[in-house]
């Protein structure tokens, strides 16, 4: 996409409709709209490409129930995101190849070392308003991860603490297992 259109995205207000019709929203890194707002995620780097990995892996591994994908498109009511790993129902998946509409039950968004936080909170505030169950925010850096549930208290997870996880999904994950993973 050319250097002036993506300048005129980040800065144009957008009606979710108007936002869908354009050309160039899943080019690599995909685009999204928060607030009216469009962006394009960053490029991810060696740390959140290995999290994404094994998170994916350990989802998918521990049951048929859900399934977790790596920057899969949501379409929710006036918004497009992209979470970092939408964790969904298979009943809720769909049957051809679009987007899934509507929130994500849980998503994982892991924050890049020059990212700001406020702008994935409100991303994760936004599918929690529209049916999202659970969210994770992982940092990298701090080796803390900020749980997020509907009409719950933050919970912030670090070292031995067990990270809470869907209930129908066998999974149990530590915030030291996870960032484990970034030694390997």
């Amino acid at each position: 996409m050319h250097q002036s259109l993506k300048m005129t995205l980040a800065l144009s207000p957008l009606t979710l409709k108007d936002f869908l019709q354009l050309p160039n929203i899943e080019e690599s890194p995909a685009w999204e709209l928060i607030n009216q707002v469009p962006s394009q995620k960053p490029m991810p780097t060696l740390y959140h490409s290995r999290l994404q990995k094994r998170l994916v892996a350990k989802i998918d591994n521990a049951s048929t129930i859900y399934e977790a994908l790596p920057e899969f498109r949501c379409v929710l009511s006036t918004n497009s995101i992209v979470p970092d790993i939408a964790i969904t129902h298979t009943a809720r998946l769909p049957t051809t190849n679009q987007p899934l509409e509507g929130a994500p039950d849980w998503l994982i968004e892991i924050l890049f070392p020059d990212q700001r936080s406020t702008k994935i909170i409100t991303k994760i505030q936004t599918c929690l308003e529209e049916g999202t169950q659970l969210a994770w925010l992982i940092d990298p850096l701090e080796e803390i991860i900020l749980v997020f549930q509907p009409h719950q208290p933050l919970l912030i997870c670090r070292g031995d603490s067990i990270l809470p996880v869907p209930s129908d999904l066998p999974l149990t994950l530590s915030a030291q297992e996870i960032f484990s993973w970034l030694q390997s």
